[in-house]
């Protein structure tokens, strides 16, 4: 039962430290459709795919004090923050997750701003459609964002790179 509250703990522990919930829902959306066996399911949402299962698991997380969730205030908004506990690696070092090029792939998402990762992931979502279908739902869908040809060109080459790194 705590097999898919390990890998959340795993992701969360090899990124080091995940600021914002978007970010963390994104990174593990990413992650899951890249390969990795990750169980939450998403649906489109606002800001692109979301799970609801994911956002329990980290409150159960917290709870079980596997997980620091620590809010601060950035004037006119909170922002949250997500980092291991010495309980969460006690939890980890007996429940291991064999994902070995997961590290790399969480690093090097983690180093991109929310907003990016928000159109991978909206990329990732439509990926059974063609690239100009994609395009048509990133400006219609996340008008309000703005994104441009060469950032969802972009977003493609990034998850290519991606799917790469998770080979090794």
């Amino acid at each position: 039962m705590l097999k898919d509250h390990a890998k959340i703990v795993n992701a969360i522990a090899v990124s080091g430290e995940i600021t914002g919930r978007k970010k963390l829902q994104k990174m593990i959306y990413i992650a899951k459709k890249i390969s990795f066996p990750f169980q939450e399911r998403f649906q489109f949402h606002f800001y692109g795919p979301y799970s609801e299962e994911l956002t329990l698991r980290i409150e159960e997380l917290c709870n079980m004090g596997f997980v620091n969730e620590i809010k601060e205030n950035k004037g006119g908004y909170s922002q949250y923050r997500y980092e291991l506990t010495d309980t969460g690696k006690e939890f980890l070092s007996v429940n291991e997750v064999d994902m070995p090029a997961l590290p790399e792939c969480l690093v090097d998402m983690n180093g991109q701003n929310a907003r990016f990762l928000e159109l991978v992931s909206t990329v990732l979502y439509f990926n059974n459609l063609p690239k100009e279908e994609v395009q048509e739902k990133v400006f219609t869908l996340k008008s309000n964002q703005r994104y441009t040809l060469e950032e969802i060109d972009e977003a493609y080459a990034y998850i290519d790179a991606l799917k790469e790194k998770a080979k090794h």
